[in-house]
């Protein structure tokens, strides 16, 4: 997701012009428009209530529209070898982008999209069709939930980017969250995670040194809230490393961080190289360094989450409503 902050690739040239209109259409998570990109014939953006959430572009799948989806790209790309067919869960759909990325550059994947917002879906299949020969199946159902029920071992990439308004509903930040995912990921699998950095606190107390045990909201909406994601996920995960632009993780500006955690070691360096290199340079984070921006960050539990007061995106509960973005 952007969520207002996120970065969008340079424009491309675009190719021969077509006649396309906007289409909009009322979902179970607000107003949704489906809106054609100027820069490229066969590009269209998807936005929620105004906010962008998703990149697609029929005419060449392979092309990822914003900055830290093309992040999880290079990850898919560079841990398991080129072109083989994965078993991949999608935690939010959105309009579909990761899924028809795997599906263009992995022939034969096998693919299950959690999006609670069946309208959503609907919507985007309606008016952005998936391509001929797919294996993507779309589940209306919470995220968790679906987690939960998958047999062990069973996928080798799973990629969480679900959004309640800005931030991501609390029962998908835990541990216990993290280790159902492990369990669903195969021996060397990857998870992958999409989590909005907010500014570093300017309150007087920050998450990492209030004396209670609860996160709300505007906790999780913090820098602090992001390097909590990153401690919570490495408690779980043997091997964890972060993606992002240097201005993110000093908390000089909202941003993306994505997260990569696997139980065997992961092409660190090749995905510093890649991400370097894109149009807007990222780092990537690992070891001492990663350690040194998750010191004092504490671990989030299911109990904490359930115990956090104003925050009625916390329960793990089906009828919670996640905003997905950016597939």
């Amino acid at each position: 997701m952007t969520d207002g902050a996120g970065r969008r690739r340079v424009s491309r040239p675009a190719r021969q012009a077509r006649l396309r209109v906007a289409v909009h259409q009322q979902v179970r998570l607000g107003s949704a428009e489906l809106v054609p990109d100027v820069d490229t014939a066969g590009s269209w953006l998807l936005f929620i209530d105004g906010v962008p959430q998703s990149g697609v572009d029929l005419d060449d799948p392979g092309y990822l529209e914003f900055e830290y989806v093309r992040r999880i790209g290079h990850v898919a790309d560079l841990v398991f070898p080129a072109g083989e067919p994965l078993r991949a869960l999608h935690l939010g759909g959105g309009a579909l982008t990761l899924p028809r990325y795997l599906a263009h550059t992995r022939p034969g994947s096998r693919q299950l999209v959690a999006e609670l917002d069946d309208r959503l879906t609907d919507l985007v299949r309606r008016h952005l069709p998936l391509p001929a020969g797919h294996r993507i199946r779309v589940r209306a159902a919470d995220a968790r939930a679906v987690v939960e029920s998958a047999r062990e071992t069973s996928y080798d990439l799973v990629i969480a980017d679900v959004f309640a308004g800005a931030v991501t509903p609390g029962h998908l930040t835990t541990a216990e969250f993290a280790a159902a995912t492990a369990r669903a990921l195969r021996p060397g699998g990857v998870y992958a995670v999409n989590v909005a950095a907010g500014q570093s606190s300017s309150r007087g107390t920050t998450p990492r040194d209030r004396s209670d045990k609860n996160f709300t909201i505007s906790d999780m909406q913090t820098l602090d809230g992001a390097r909590s994601a990153v401690a919570t996920i490495r408690s779980v995960y043997k091997e964890t490393c972060v993606i992002a632009e240097a201005s993110v993780l000093r908390g000089r500006r909202r941003g993306n961080l994505v997260i990569v955690a696997s139980d065997k070691p992961l092409p660190e360096a090749a995905l510093g190289r890649a991400a370097a290199g894109d149009p807007f340079p990222a780092r990537v984070v690992t070891g001492e360094d990663l350690s040194r921006f998750v010191s004092g960050a504490r671990v989030v539990t299911d109990a904490a989450i359930a115990l956090a007061p104003g925050d009625a995106n916390n329960a793990a509960s089906p009828d919670a409503s996640p905003q997905s973005t950016n597939w």
